[in-house]
């Protein structure tokens, strides 16, 4: 088995970043995970306004991407991606892939997703 191939295989989570509503949605899907391993408690983190700090976004957004071999795709409110928006147009990996997701009282925008952004560049747009 190659390296790209086992590495792919470890990834098998969904990690997610959102807002209450989102978050509860996700986990009642069956996407939640929690252990005792170190660095790898859960793989979603709930944000709450006024509570959660742009710090523990940004850590959350790190910890997922970049320390946890474990997350195959990052699903993050669009609106929270913004706050973050540097380090989600800077994130250049194909593992795991981050996927900017609507919530309740947030609509989709496309014209701000990276991934799409990143698309249209490649086709000229």
């Amino acid at each position: 088995m190659s390296s790209s191939t086992e590495t792919m295989s470890k990834r098998s989570l969904i990690a997610t970043i959102a807002d209450e509503d989102s978050v509860t949605g996700l986990l009642l899907a069956g996407v939640g995970q929690v252990s005792n391993e170190p660095g790898k408690e859960s793989n979603f983190l709930t944000v709450i306004p006024e509570k959660t700090t742009v710090e523990q976004i940004e850590t959350a957004f790190d910890t997922f991407t970049s320390e946890r071999d474990d997350i195959a795709i990052l699903l993050i409110n669009q609106h929270l991606a913004d706050l973050i928006r540097y380090k989600v147009d800077n994130y250049t990996n194909a593992f795991p892939a981050i996927l900017e997701i609507p919530s309740k009282d947030h609509p989709y925008d496309p014209s701000k997703d990276s991934i799409l952004k990143k698309v249209r560049r490649l086709f000229g747009e």
